[in-house]
């Protein structure tokens, strides 16, 4: 009577557990039952919402519902981010990750969210590079010339950015790191401002991202002296490296989408499998072609390293820099 206890009961634990994985494959099936919220923790306006609303069109059009994009600024980029990580995990909030994701585990010391921990990793999006333009009237039109102009004069060249912490920031202080020069770092309220002084001369440098730099490039309006990536951009190919310059330097920005933690594995990859197909789509990747990058195709699994690795990289700038919030 045991034994034939034991195997009802093996019978039935089996048939519930069966039950249980058919019920979640017919969920992530069905899903998305209603209007998914893409929440852009950055404000409106750059290479975020153009990402955004490119992978929401996608998405509404593959999985029948409605992907509406949220912007909630503020707090670099925590308060959106607090605002995926408090909803429920079942894929109809997601979040677009920016690389100030990273940047901000170590920059602010107390957080409501532990970002590597709160946020499932879904699927990359995009990998671009920063630039480091000029004002045309900085004499220098190379990189070594630039660091030997900087030499000759610390403390008298400024250096802008979006926002302490931004990785315009960051960029720029790991160059000022590594090639030993010193800059005065001014912090601006978005990328608008910062650049209409550049472009007026009241700072000389600048590390924007490729999206909001390009047309000042190519109208002449700005001097472009390397791109920080790895590899040259296909949008600018007659721009170096950083790394050519300075062995070592590397500086990405790059997106992705994330997902309350706990969210079914299901539809994670569900979402993953749809964003990678947009991502080999011929239009979709010219378009991020002209926004001076790459697709960045990759597995959950890839997309939460990268994360991970590029948390750790920023962590050492930041503590080195004595960078604190504003």
């Amino acid at each position: 009577m045991k034994l034939t206890h034991r195997r009802q009961f093996l019978r039935l634990a089996a048939g519930a557990a069966a039950q249980s994985t058919m019920s979640r494959i017919a969920w992530a099936q069905a899903y998305p039952t209603r209007p998914v919220r893409l929440i852009v923790p950055i404000a409106p306006g750059g290479a975020q919402d153009i990402l955004a609303r490119l992978m929401g069109q996608w998405l509404s059009e593959r999985l029948g519902q409605p992907f509406i994009i949220d912007n909630r600024p503020g707090g670099g980029s925590n308060i959106g981010t607090e605002g995926v990580v408090r909803a429920p995990a079942d894929g109809h909030t997601l979040l677009l990750i920016p690389p100030d994701s990273a940047i901000n585990a170590t920059l602010y010391d107390k957080l409501n969210f532990n970002f590597i921990r709160d946020i499932a990793p879904v699927a990359g999006v995009f990998r671009g590079a920063y630039v480091t333009v000029l004002n045309p009237s900085v004499p220098a039109k190379t990189v070594p010339e630039f660091i030997a102009y900087a030499k000759a004069n610390p403390g008298k060249i400024n250096m802008a950015s979006v926002g302490i912490g931004s990785g315009t920031h960051i960029a720029g202080e790991l160059f000022k790191m590594m090639a030993g020069v010193n800059m005065i770092h001014v912090p601006y309220r978005g990328g608008g401002p910062a650049l209409t002084d550049l472009l007026g001369g009241q700072v000389q440098v600048m590390f924007p991202g490729t999206v909001a730099s390009i047309e000042y490039i190519r109208a002449g309006r700005l001097r472009a002296l390397a791109v920080t990536a790895a590899t040259r951009s296909e949008a600018l190919p007659g721009i170096p490296t950083m790394g050519e310059f300075v062995p070592g330097y590397e500086a990405s920005q790059w997106f992705g989408i994330g997902a309350p933690k706990n969210t079914p594995a299901e539809i994670v990859d569900k979402l993953n499998d749809e964003i990678n197909a947009g991502l080999a789509d011929p239009k979709i990747k010219a378009r991020l072609a002209d926004l001076g990058g790459e697709v960045l195709a990759l597995s959950p699994a890839d997309f939460g390293k990268l994360i991970a690795d590029e948390t750790e990289k920023w962590a050492k700038v930041i503590k080195s820099a004595g960078i604190k919030p504003e």
